[in-house]
């Protein structure tokens, strides 16, 4: 299930296609279902989580539903296999992810979708989970507004809030010039997904990423970091879910009565 992208793939995101196994996983440690789009999929997030639990000495076991520019409405309408896959069972998570979802009519149908998601997971005897993404390296003035919007999804379905976008900002307040984006402004760089591995890791296991070996992946393989560095992602990831409890408390929202295709949210 490993799904690897390079730059040049990530320059063509409009005409890839990635196509999942539908083959169960094997039992034993944490399963991880993750549904959304190239923000997961670029460097491999699932593989990525996968192999930091390894170096651990922990498992967690994981799979894929994510296709270019999707939103949440368009893995329920069919764009991928993501209901047939929930709908398999054995997952003990399934995280939903889509783009960075300001406020507005993002916001109040990411609320929707994910309350249309609910009882499909529920149903196999799994929780959802809210991935917080992060804007474009230009918006960085969005921060809150994406993380409300996740938080508030979360919320709406008592599910698992994963502050992933928050555990970038905790590291960008401490070396601004943390490559977390890709050269596209957009998309993680390995730097980035690892340090969103590293919060969703803690999240799923509760064990602080502080307590881990020094070493960093990307696609799920080790690559080359300072000690220094990856000692601060660690430190980044762990402040993220200690300042952004799992279980954000209800909140009011408004959500439009008819789910709309919106992929750029």
């Amino acid at each position: 299930m490993r799904i690897l992208v390079s730059a040049a793939a990530l320059a063509g995101l409009s005409c890839l296609s990635i196509s999942q196994s539908t083959t169960p996983l094997p039992p034993g440690g944490h399963h991880v279902l993750f549904v959304g789009n190239s923000l997961t999929y670029a460097n491999d997030l699932p593989a990525t989580v996968a192999a930091i639990a390894e170096s651990a000495g922990d498992t967690i076991r994981v799979a894929t539903e994510a296709q270019p520019n999707l939103a949440l409405i368009d893995h329920l309408t069919g764009s991928s296999g993501a209901v047939s896959r929930i709908a398999q069972g054995g997952w003990e998570y399934v995280v939903l992810q889509q783009g960075p979802t300001p406020k507005g009519i993002c916001r109040d149908s990411l609320i929707l979708w994910t309350k249309l998601f609910d009882p499909l997971i529920r149903k196999v005897g799994a929780k959802p989970a809210l991935f917080m993404t992060w804007p474009a390296s230009n918006q960085t003035g969005i921060f809150d507004d994406v993380r409300i919007s996740f938080q508030q999804a979360a919320a709406a379905v008592n599910g698992v809030f994963l502050p992933a976008g928050e555990a970038w900002r905790s590291a960008l307040r401490v070396d601004p010039t943390i490559p977390v984006w890709g050269p596209d402004g957009f998309h993680p760089s390995g730097v980035g997904t690892f340090l969103a591995a590293l919060e969703i890791y803690e999240r799923i296991t509760g064990r602080d990423p502080r307590t881990l070996p020094p070493i960093a992946f990307s696609n799920g393989l080790p690559f080359g970091l300072p000690e220094a560095t990856i000692r601060l992602l660690q430190a980044a990831a762990h402040d993220a879910n200690a300042v952004f409890p799992p279980n954000p408390p209800v909140t009011d929202d408004a959500t439009p009565t008819k789910p709309q295709g919106v992929g750029h949210c």
